[in-house]
């Protein structure tokens, strides 16, 4: 049913948003794209799946994802960008490649190369409104979105720390000036992008009960589509593009068949870049700056 299809795609859109949301921060606050980020929401994945096999509840699951991962978000920051800030943009990129690298590997030596799966369901119940099924992990999923969203956007617009981040957005240089720390501000930024991605990585883990170490390079490319499509440098792009691309999956898997799924997701990011090539919500040359 349409419906049912719908409410699916806003569930699989929440996950991309949050993922597309943490690369987006990173490229708008420092111009550079932190290909580290689909291995972060793998590892917090597995970070929950270990809380919850411990029989622990899932908001302890959440915990564990978000500060496991912006932890190993710090390191990068620290070894795979810091060196390389004042290099060319492509230099911090391959090495936050490498870094991605290592965390698959790592990964896949701990964990091993099979999926882990939970034996239980984490959240069993289901609500029916009409001819419409809704789970509750689902509704955990979209719920627990709506929440890190909202408390990204006080961050960002009511905070100091918020000040900070738009003012090194804007320029790092006179930001240092006016007495901005911008090495700190740039470990935030990283911090904050790993706890996102962390969080991705357990709500699609208990959603699925299942995890990889190979999960992050699938979503991964997807969420760097969803940030393409709704503005590279523009964080709350993601908020419009994230549904949009992840009820156009679901409605190809549910109508046309699974095997042409990515050819139309990304056929649909090319033709919104050739209609609109700065993105959904992304301004001209003139907007710089005003990323965050």
């Amino acid at each position: 049913m349409l419906i049912q299809q719908l409410v699916n795609g806003l569930t699989l859109g929440a996950v991309y948003t949050l993922i597309a949301l943490s690369f987006s921060l990173v490229m708008g606050i420092l111009g550079v794209l932190n290909l580290a980020i689909a291995e972060l929401f793998m590892l917090g994945g597995y970070f929950g799946f270990a809380v919850v096999m411990a029989q622990l509840p899932l908001p302890l699951a959440l915990i564990a994802g978000m500060a496991g991962a912006a932890l190993v978000a710090a390191i990068v920051e620290r070894i795979g960008y810091q060196p390389f800030r004042t290099a060319s943009v492509v230099t911090p990129m391959l090495s936050t490649l490498g870094f991605s690298i290592i965390l698959q590997n790592v990964a896949t030596n701990v964990w091993g190369s099979d999926p882990l799966q939970l034996t239980d369901e984490v959240l069993s119940g289901r609500f029916n409104i009409g001819p419409v099924s809704v789970s509750a992990i689902q509704l955990t999923v979209l719920g627990v979105t709506v929440l890190l969203v909202a408390l990204l956007a006080f961050l960002v617009q009511r905070t100091s720390i918020g000040r900070a981040l738009r003012a090194v957005a804007e320029n790092r240089d006179v930001a240092r000036l006016l007495g901005v720390p911008a090495g700190r501000v740039t470990l935030i930024a990283f911090m904050l992008s790993g706890a996102l991605a962390g969080a991705a990585g357990v709500l699609i883990g208990v959603h699925y009960a299942a995890i990889t170490p190979y999960i992050g390079v699938e979503i991964g490319l997807k969420a760097i589509a969803v940030m393409v499509v709704g503005g590279t440098t523009r964080i709350w792009g993601a908020l419009i593009a994230g549904p949009l691309m992840g009820v156009v999956e679901v409605m190809t898997v549910a109508y046309g068949g699974s095997q042409i799924r990515d050819f139309v997701v990304y056929g649909f990011m090319i033709l919104i870049l050739l209609l609109r090539p700065q993105g959904l919500l992304g301004g001209g040359r003139s907007d710089q700056g005003q990323r965050v």
